[in-house]
C-alpha cells in the first residue's frame, strides 16, 4: 500500500490546495476526469465566455432602440466554441505535467474508499495521514420515461456541440436554463423552457424572479407549472410530452437540454466505507473548519456544500490549506453571506435575505427599490425593466439583503457585499461615499438614500 502525508481527491478547487505551505508533505492528487474541475471545463468559465459572445449578438439586435440600425449577419459557432475550448483544453495536460514535475503523484482513475483513510485507485490501494475530498458534483438526470432513448445533453456536454440547434427544449428553470437559454437564443435557436414551478429562478427574491420570468416569456416559449411526463426520439430530434392542469401536450425540438440540478459525487467514492457521514442530499457533513466525521479527512466544495459556487470553494480551499498546515490553529469560515450571480440576459446578482425569507422568519426589515431608469445612465441605456432592491435592519441600520436585475448586476453587487461583510451602515453608504456621475452606480446611491 502506497502511503502519503496528504491525498487530495479532485483537481478542481482541490488542485488549489497544493502550494508552498504544504510542499513539505508527500502528496498525491486523484482526478479521473480533467484538471480544473467543473468550473474550468464545463461550468463557470466556458459558459461565461459563451455568454460574452451571446451578449454581443444581443447588443446588435437591440441597438435599434438607441437609433443604431444594425443586423446580425452570421454567428460562427465553431469559431466561438473553439475560442473557448482551444484555450481551456490544453490546461489539463499542462497541470498534470506541472504537478508531476514538482514531485506530486497524479492518479487519473476513479477513487473509492475501502476503509477509513484507505482508497482504491486503479487497482492500487493508497493511504494518507490526511485526505481531502474535493470531488465535486455532476448533473442530475431525472427518471423521465424514455430519456434513455434519446441523445440528450446536460451542461457537461452542450457547450461542445458541433452546431447551433434550430430548436432547443430545456427541462428546468434554474441558472443553467437561464444562462444557456440566453446563449443559444442569442445565436438564433428557438428555445422552449419547461419549468415545474410558477416562476423561473425561483430561489431569487420573488420580485426579481417574477421580472426575469416576464422578460424570458418575451424571448422564449416558457411553460410554467408544467411537468415532463415522457421523452421520445423523432426523425428530426426529440419529442417531449408535458402535462399542465391535467392536459397533455407534445413539444418537439432538435435538441434536448436537461438542467434539473446537480448532485454531489459522494456515491462514486463509496464514502460510507471510509466512515464519512452524508446529509439527506448526499453532501459530506463537515464542521466550519471542514473536518468530516472521519478523523484525518477533510472536505469542501460542491461535494460538501449546497452552494455550487466556485468563489465559495476557493474561500474554503484557503481555510483547508491553512488547517492542514496549522492543525493547532484552525481557521473557520462562516456561510452567513453567500453572494451569487446569474449571467443571463438580464443579469442577476444577489446576497443575503430575500423579502419573503425576511417575512417568513420574522426578521424586522425595511425595503427600497430603485429602477435603473431613475438614473442618467439608465436613460442612456433606454432601460425600462432593471432595478435594485435592498433590505435593511431598521435598528442596526445595516443591509440584510441586496438583489439586482439588469446590466452589470454582478459588478454592482460588489460594493454592497463589501459593506455587508464589513458591517458598514446604510447611512455610511448613502452619505459618506461619493458615487461617480453619471455612472450606473448611482442607482445604488438612490436606493440607499431611499432606504
Amino acid at each position: 500500500m502506497q502511503t502519503y502525508d496528504l491525498i487530495v481527491i479532485g483537481a478542481g478547487s482541490g488542485n488549489m490546495l497544493l502550494g508552498p505551505e504544504l510542499a513539505h508533505m508527500s502528496t498525491a492528487i486523484i482526478e479521473p476526469d480533467r484538471f480544473g474541475g467543473t468550473c474550468l471545463n464545463r461550468g463557470c468559465i466556458p459558459s461565461k465566455m459563451l455568454v460574452v459572445a451571446a451578449d454581443a449578438a444581443r447588443a446588435v439586435v437591440q441597438a435599434q432602440r438607441l437609433g443604431v440600425h444594425a443586423s446580425l449577419d452570421r454567428v460562427d459557432w465553431p469559431a466561438i466554441r473553439d475560442r473557448v475550448f482551444g484555450r481551456i483544453d490544453p490546461l489539463h495536460h499542462s497541470a498534470i505535467e506541472y504537478r508531476r514535475h514538482n514531485g506530486i503523484d497524479v492518479y487519473t482513475a476513479q477513487a473509492r474508499f475501502v476503509a477509513p483513510r484507505v482508497l482504491e485507485v486503479g487497482g492500487e490501494q493508497l493511504t494518507a495521514k490526511q485526505i481531502v475530498v474535493a470531488a465535486g458534483a455532476r448533473p442530475v438526470v431525472p427518471p423521465i420515461p424514455g430519456l434513455d432513448t434519446v441523445a440528450f445533453h446536460t451542461s457537461d456536454t452542450i457547450m461542445r456541440i458541433d452546431e447551433v440547434p434550430a430548436s432547443l427544449i430545456i427541462i428546468g428553470g434554474g441558472f443553467i436554463a437561464a444562462e444557456l437559454g440566453h446563449v443559444f437564443g442569442a445565436f438564433g435557436t428557438e428555445v422552449t423552457i419547461v419549468q415545474r414551478g410558477p416562476r423561473l429562478l425561483a430561489t431569487e427574491d420573488e420580485q426579481v424572479s417574477a421580472r426575469f420570468t416576464e422578460l424570458a416569456q418575451h424571448r422564449f416559449d416558457v411553460r410554467l407549472d408544467t411537468t415532463v411526463t415522457a421523452v421520445a426520439p423523432t426523425v428530426t430530434g426529440v419529442s417531449v410530452t408535458v402535462e399542465r392542469d391535467g392536459w397533455l401536450e407534445t413539444l418537439e425540438a432538435a435538441t434536448l437540454l436537461v438542467a434539473t440540478g446537480r448532485r454531489p459525487n459522494t456515491d462514486l467514492l463509496e464514502v460510507s466505507a471510509g466512515g464519512l457521514e452524508v446529509d439527506e442530499h448526499g453532501h459530506l457533513v463537515t464542521d466550519d473548519a471542514y473536518q468530516t466525521s472521519a478523523p484525518g479527512v477533510w472536505a469542501f466544495g460542491d461535494v460538501a456544500n449546497h452552494f455550487q459556487l466556485k468563489h465559495m470553494a476557493n474561500a474554503e480551499a484557503r481555510v483547508v490549506r491553512h488547517n492542514l498546515a496549522h492543525p493547532d490553529d484552525l481557521h473557520r469560515l462562516s456561510h452567513t453571506l453567500v453572494p451569487h450571480a446569474v449571467f443571463s440576459d438580464p443579469q442577476i446578482a444577489s446576497v443575503g435575505l430575500t423579502e419573503s425569507e425576511a417575512r417568513r422568519t420574522g426578521v424586522d426589515h425595511v425595503v427600497a427599490v430603485r429602477d435603473y431608469a431613475d438614473t442618467a445612465y439608465g436613460w442612456a441605456l433606454e432601460d425600462t425593466t432593471s432595478f435594485v432592491k435592498l433590505l435593511a435592519d431598521p435598528h442596526r441600520r445595516t443591509l440584510l439583503g441586496a438583489h439586482i436585475i439588469g446590466p452589470a448586476a454582478a459588478t454592482l453587487l460588489q460594493p454592497l457585499l463589501q459593506a455587508m461583510m464589513l458591517g458598514q451602515t446604510v447611512d455610511q453608504l448613502a452619505h459618506d461615499v461619493l458615487y461617480v456621475h453619471p455612472a450606473l452606480t448611482e442607482v445604488l446611491e438612490q436606493a440607499l438614500l431611499e432606504l
